[in-house]
């Protein structure tokens, strides 16, 4: 079974020498140091022809670099960092091209519609894959809400974002730890000063991407305040303030909106390699089955969420995309785990339960 990208993103190009734009990106300091000393004694069979420069061979794999990890780590790095610099490019345009389209449902408010912020507000984009899309799993590199306030309002908004991989109850969605560690955090951008709208984005990009069918938004607020003591901000939640008749002001959510792409999707397919688990059709069908799974397992659990211990997406497919019993779905693990036990070199991890 294959799956393929069914968008592929091609944007921003750096116009200079590969050189300079690694030099940009913050070039390691050895790497730095060493093409310093070395720029006196380029071999001459590497001088700069054709307006290239003299030190650009050093970055290639002729050079004395590209078989450092460290080097190794940093391309890989650079390489990540331009995607997400394309995807965010993508972003500020609004191209509909990487928008997922999904359902809005809430009901506590409404888009477009001015509402009370004073108490939490839920809210959720689902797709309703096995509905609509029973041929393609959807991933997501960015979500967006475009939310607008009252003027002079002190209000500030706090959101927690639950993601469902493939369908299921609300308690089989795993919790988004913005601004944790190394986990992206929410960018605003103005929009419409008028209406004090701001564009809040938080990016995933090619290193947090996972899968998703539904994301659930949770809003509250908070009041921003000044310290006249210490001139230091800090926040109130809205029934601890002391003057209730102090006005709050009003909060509108013109957009929420989900940016990723599909992947194609054949349920019969995954289903033909389970039944030859106990039904092969010849002799080494099995085997052959056995390390299908365990190639798809593996894909699929690779976009788990951060977290000490992968979240083991595959079984939540396997029970709500292909609609498996529980058993079935832990006799499938086992069959699986048996099996690569008894490759050379086999590599297995530890995954935390998120289904049923």
């Amino acid at each position: 079974m294959r799956w393929q990208c069914g968008t592929r993103f091609r944007g921003l190009r750096p116009a200079v020498a590969p050189w300079t734009a690694l030099l940009a990106l913050g070039l390691p300091g050895w790497v730095l140091a060493v093409s310093a000393t070395a720029a006196a004694v380029v071999p001459e069979q590497h001088a700069s022809v054709a307006g290239q420069h003299p030190l650009d061979w050093l970055l290639t794999d002729r050079g004395p670099f590209h078989r450092a990890q460290e080097y190794a780590d940093f391309m890989e790095r650079y390489r990540q960092d331009l995607q997400d610099l394309e995807l965010k490019y993508l972003l500020q345009k609004q191209d509909s091209r990487i928008e997922v389209h999904s359902i809005f449902i809430s009901n506590d408010m409404r888009l477009g519609s001015w509402f009370d912020p004073s108490w939490r507000k839920r809210m959720l984009l689902t797709l309703k894959s096995n509905k609509y899309k029973p041929g393609l799993v959807h991933v997501m590199l960015a979500l967006s809400l475009q939310i607008c306030l009252t003027k002079n309002s002190t209000l500030e908004p706090v959101m927690a974002i639950y993601v469902n991989p493939f369908g299921g109850s609300h308690s089989e969605s795993w919790f988004m730890p913005v601004n944790e560690g190394s986990f992206p955090e929410w960018e605003r951008t103005n929009v419409d000063a008028a209406a004090q709208c701001q564009n809040w984005t938080i990016t995933l990009g090619n290193r947090w991407k996972t899968f998703f069918e539904t994301v659930h938004v949770y809003l509250r607020s908070r009041i921003k305040s000044l310290d006249d003591s210490s001139n230091e901000t800090i926040y109130y939640e809205p029934l601890e303030m002391t003057d209730p008749s102090k006005n709050l002001g009003y909060m509108k959510i013109n957009t929420l909106q989900v940016f990723g792409y599909s992947l194609p999707f054949d349920p019969d397919a995954i289903r033909d390699l389970i039944l030859q688990l106990d039904y092969p059709y010849t002799q080494g069908s099995q085997d052959s089955a056995l390390l299908q799974l365990i190639e798809l397992r593996d894909r699929v659990n690779q976009l788990s969420p951060p977290g000490k211990v992968r979240l083991d997406l595959f079984s939540c497919l396997l029970r709500h995309r292909l609609k498996l019993a529980s058993n079935e779905v832990g006799r499938i693990q086992s069959s699986l785990r048996a099996f690569n036990s008894k490759l050379p070199n086999p590599v297995e991890y530890e995954t935390g339960k998120l289904c049923s």
